[in-house]
């Protein structure tokens, strides 16, 4: 950039192109045919980065950087129109993009104090939608929180608010779906239900109650077919 120099040791922004891909993102020539710098349209707008402008040596840097920062916190936000994610898994998407720690922790401070990104909800959201439609218990949901980054605590109170008569329901709906499938006497059916419920992640009392249900719905069931229903 030394022939772009003006005499006060700065440069002068003699064009702004549009780049051709990214549409809201401009290129900032002075008289040679690298840009100076590439920003986003945002950028260019608080900083003022329009033809005619001068720009000191010291500007660069702080530009630069507000500009990484940026494109850090605005990809972060595309990733999230997919669905909402945790914090942690927010952070491991901007590291596979190559972001600097101070870039990525910039975006995920802004996401929080905007309450894009908020953990505490996910998790309650996240806890009763797998109670419901995935037919898991509590320990197991407890798991997948952990593994997405939502700490002990802010998973243990997303758990503690779920509805013991939804996770019965939820156990019921597994025990009964598994029931038709199982071999072997009713004993050893009863054995392989109550370990199958056990490792979805219902609490114990909660598998037994489901396999009692089931095999009630059995009996009744038995019953209508000796008396001719």
């Amino acid at each position: 950039m030394d022939g772009d120099h003006t005499a006060d040791g700065g440069w002068i922004i003699l064009s702004v192109k549009q780049d051709k891909k990214e549409r809201r993102r401009y290129h900032l020539f002075g008289d040679s045919e690298d840009p100076l710098l590439s920003v986003h349209e945002d950028i260019l707008i608080r900083f003022n980065l329009m033809k005619g402008r001068l720009l000191m040596e010291s500007e660069l840097d702080e530009i630069r950087t507000e500009d990484e920062r940026y494109r850090a916190y605005a990809l972060a936000v595309y990733y999230l129109g997919a669905k909402p994610r945790t914090r942690k898994q927010i952070e491991q998407y901007l590291k596979r993009k190559q972001f600097e720690e101070m870039n990525i922790g910039y975006a995920l401070d802004r996401l929080e104090s905007e309450h894009i990104v908020d953990d505490e909800q996910y998790a309650h959201q996240f806890a009763a939608q797998r109670l419901k439609s995935g037919l898991k218990g509590r320990h197991w949901i407890k798991q997948e929180l952990q593994q997405l980054g939502i700490s002990q605590e802010l998973a243990g109170e997303a758990l503690r608010t779920l509805n013991e008569e939804a996770e019965l329901a939820s156990a019921n709906a597994a025990a009964g779906k598994k029931w038709r499938s199982l071999k072997g006497t009713p004993k050893e059916r009863k054995q392989k239900l109550i370990v199958f419920l056990l490792r979805r992640g219902f609490p114990g009392d909660i598998a037994r109650e489901a396999v009692k249900s089931v095999e009630s719905e059995e009996e009744e069931d038995a019953f209508g077919m000796d008396e001719g229903f």
